[in-house]
């Protein structure tokens, strides 16, 4: 039996088994063996374990030509590495990190083996991302050594480590391993068992909403990706990350969050399950929601699925000038990009003193990229010069295109929808920018509904590549052929959406913040260790918390609201600690306090 582990730090980790050689075995190999680790591979398969080595040696070969790594530092980190396929090679390692597939039969008999084999103070890692440590701890005859070390993928370059804790773990082998996470450049966090942790926790969730979002054909694989990455600034988009991740892996993860949970959010989308039974399980396997010229490629091609060019969508209208009604930042930006991009802009406020000061405004954005070597002298006073500010919509008599980024209130845009009605010309396009309302109750407020769509702009405008394009069930094709063609000129992203709560990306995005918030709300992980999480695990640009508050709580809680109205899904419910901050008016960094404290300007 174990000696009982005292709360004194161990001795370093110096000898590290790594049991299990898949990418992600061989990726922690590599971590290990260039912080000056002695490391043993092991994998059953020899075939795996020959692979593992070549992956290490070309690796490795890539950092020297890149500069990241000396000639003799390579050398070194070689020779650190041996590969074996017999378990009982990891006796004299101080700790073991196993990396095997997802299976509790597979990693409980892997443990059960080490518990006859290892010195009796050897620390016994799990590399899970789904399943229980403490039911591994547990089965185990030294528990209280038993803990899970979560990698990244591609280790080598991802910073997060997750350090996880049962209920039956010591707390000085968390302090060992924890120190190895931060000798080997990582940002280690500490997070208690339960599936998915906190990152995988947050991402499957989003995952698992976006392939369902793909099957209900509600929008394609291309625009749904394209609108994560454009609207939030994220690596990869959802679908093309499950193709990286392992669809069948990722069916794994949810199943078990949801074992837990039982919040609908994550249960498997049908897709999933039946990608996974065809065997079309991403990139491993050539093809998964994207088809790749090769198992294990990154190179996406061409397939039945794959859309036509926007030559084939057929003829729009003429659009040379252009209507946008506001005189906030979103109307200001919305109407500075159409100005640089060469239309006539009538940019219509309240008064026409608020429109004044609005293109004054778009007069001092203009005169920052001029600063910055992104515009010309001459380009930006000939944009200024094509707005005309105006005080009466009565001005839009002659725009091809009326475009509203006023107050997000239906009545007060249905009331402006019917003023358009009236004043624009027939043939002219009438669009909405709102990110959470009905397109067609816009619509309905005219006698020419064919003649509205949604143009979901993201803030700030000018910078911001995504436009959702919303259609209704009475937008007429040649309007949203006219649009995906304006966005074209003004050198946005088009993604076409139909007419629900949140389009794509909020639609997405609002539920993993609200998912955020309970796991704060149930005191599982720190805003800080969630935030890091997010950034160096998810390759998030903010943290759910850093982005909450830049939105503004009361904003982020409207939009909760609106999706639970529309789909009806417990799991979409507003977080309770949210509709407490918002009552108490800690609305974000506007307010000066939010989920953090900010100085007052």
């Amino acid at each position: 039996m174990a000696t009982p582990l005292s709360d004194t730090p161990l001795s370093p980790l110096r000898t590290v088994a790594v049991v299990g050689l898949g990418t992600m075995g061989t990726g922690i190999a590599e971590v290990l063996a260039r912080a000056g680790r002695d490391v043993i591979g092991i994998d059953v398969s020899e075939a795996a374990a020959g692979r593992a080595a070549a992956a290490l040696a070309a690796s490795t070969e890539r950092a020297v030509a890149r500069g990241r790594l000396g000639e003799s530092e390579r050398a070194e980190a070689l020779g650190r590495f041996r590969t074996s396929t017999d378990l009982a090679d990891a006796a004299g390692a101080d700790l073991v990190i196993e990396v095997t597939p997802e299976s509790y039969e597979i990693k409980q008999q892997v443990f059960r083996a080490l518990d006859g084999i290892v010195r009796p103070e050897t620390i016994l890692a799990t590399g899970t991302n789904a399943l229980s440590v403490t039911r591994l701890a547990a089965d185990s005859a030294r528990p209280e050594r038993v803990l899970g070390l979560h990698f990244f993928n591609p280790a080598p370059a991802m910073k997060l480590v997750e350090v996880v804790s049962s209920v039956l773990t010591a707390p000085a082998a968390v302090a060992a391993v924890t120190d190895l996470a931060i000798e080997l450049g990582k940002e280690p966090v500490a997070v208690g068992d339960r599936p998915g942790f906190v990152a995988d926790g947050l991402l499957f969730g989003y995952l698992n909403q976006a392939a369902a979002m793909y099957e209900a054909k509600y929008a394609s694989r291309e625009d749904i990706d394209a609108a994560m990455k454009l609207g939030c600034g994220l690596p990869m988009g959802p679908l093309a990350l499950l193709d990286l991740i392992g669809v069948d892996t990722a069916r794994t993860v949810l199943e078990a969050m949801y074992a837990e949970s039982r919040d609908r959010l994550h249960a498997p989308a049908p897709i999933l399950r039946q990608l996974s039974d065809a065997g079309l399980t991403g990139r491993k396997a050539g093809r998964g929601f994207y088809s790749y010229d090769a198992p294990g490629s990154a190179t996406v091609v061409p397939d039945a699925l794959t859309p036509a060019a926007d030559a084939a969508r057929g003829a729009g209208r003429t659009v040379r000038s252009v209507g946008v009604a506001g005189s906030g930042t979103m109307a200001s930006g919305i109407a500075e990009v159409f100005a640089k991009a060469g239309y006539t802009v009538v940019l219509a406020a309240r008064s026409e003193e608020k429109a004044g000061v609005a293109k004054a405004r778009i007069g001092k954005s203009l005169a920052r990229s001029v600063d910055k070597g992104r515009l010309t002298a001459e380009a930006a006073e000939q944009a200024l010069e094509r707005i005309t500010p105006t005080g009466s919509y009565d001005d839009f008599a002659d725009v091809d295109l009326a475009l509203e980024a006023v107050a997000e209130d239906l009545d007060v845009k249905r009331q402006l929808f019917g003023v358009f009605d009236k004043v624009c010309k027939p043939g002219a396009i009438l669009a909405t920018t709102t990110s959470s309302l009905p397109v067609v109750a816009c619509a309905r407020a005219t006698s020419r509904p064919e003649d509205v769509i949604g143009m979901h702009f993201f803030n700030p405008a000018p910078a911001m590549k995504l436009v959702e394009v919303v259609r209704t069930v009475l937008t007429a094709d040649d309007v949203h052929a006219t649009v995906r063609e304006v966005c074209a000129t003004v050198r946005k992203h088009p993604v076409d959406c139909g007419d629900r709560a949140g389009f794509i990306v909020n639609a997405l995005l609002f539920p993993y913040l609200n998912n955020a918030v309970k796991m704060v709300q149930e005191h599982y992980a720190s805003l800080d260790d969630i935030d890091a999480a997010m950034k160096l695990g998810g390759g998030y640009p903010m943290g759910p918390f850093e982005l909450l508050d830049v939105v503004g709580l009361d904003v982020s809680l409207a939009i909760e609201k609106v999706l639970h109205r529309e789909f009806r899904d417990p799991g979409l419910a507003p977080a309770p600690l949210l509709e407490h901050l918002v009552a108490a008016g800690c609305l974000g960094r506007k307010t000066g306090r939010g989920f953090r404290e900010y100085a007052r300007r």
